[in-house]
Formats: structure tokens, sequence, C-alpha cells
């Protein structure tokens, strides 16, 4: 099965100081090593976003090149807007990103792997199935 890395579980992978024993981070090298991830275009942008200096920007974009995206289409946009409008119903908020991972990993029956606690609300409310770590969301 293929998993969406969430934008914050890819920034502890990607930090040059993180600890060797974060389980999150092993959790990434065996997913790395399954080749079961699946990058989104609006995940990629977030990394890219801020890097710093120029060559930093260009090590992280050609190391993200070997996950290719998988595109959003109309209906992971309109099913998104649904989602959203459940969970704000339900008084659960969610950014326009968030909501479009889940989307996304519902059509494709992805699992999301994120450390993003807003997704443990969204998946109370919405068929989605997070990636854990040793039994850990």
């Amino acid at each position: 099965m293929r998993v969406i890395v969430d934008t914050c579980v890819w920034t502890r992978f990607l930090r040059r100081n993180r600890p060797a024993d974060d389980p999150i981070c092993a959790e990434v090298a065996k997913l790395v090593r399954a080749d079961a991830i699946q990058m989104l275009g609006s995940i990629r942008q977030e990394l890219l976003s801020g890097a710093q200096p120029q060559a930093r920007f260009d090590q992280l974009k050609e190391y993200l090149r070997f996950y290719p995206n998988l595109p959003p289409d109309e209906e992971d946009d309109e099913s998104a807007a649904s989602l959203y409008n459940t969970c704000r119903s339900k008084g659960v908020q969610g950014t326009s990103i968030d909501l479009l991972i889940c989307a996304v990993a519902t059509r494709h029956r992805m699992r999301i792997f994120t450390t993003d606690t807003g997704f443990e609300e969204f998946a109370k409310l919405l068929p989605i199935e997070l990636h854990s770590v040793r039994g850990r969301k």
C-alpha cells in the first residue's frame, strides 16, 4: 500500500541533526526502502518553500524528484471541498491542502503518515486511514 507522507514528517526526516533513534524517521526510511511513498505536489511545494540557501533548495529539489507527483484532479478538488464542509459542520477546522491530502488518500486508498494531530480529528469524521508507527498514530 502506498503512503502519502505529510510535510511535517518529511521535515523531521530531512533534518540534518535528527536523532538517530527517532521512530518517525526510521519509519520514513522503511517506506523509502519499500518504495511505498506517494508524493503530492502541494507537499513538494511546502517542503521546497523557504529552503535556504539556494544550494540546499537545489539539493532538496533533486532528492524529491525521486518521488513523482500524483496529480489531483477535479474529483479530488470537489471531494476536498466536501470533506472540508463535513469537518467544518462538526466544528473541526482544516486547511485546504490537508483536506486535499485526505481526498486523494481516500480516492486512491492510501494511508496518510503525519504527526499533525488535526488528521486524528479528520479521521474521526472522514474515511481516511492514518499510517502508524509501532501501533502509534
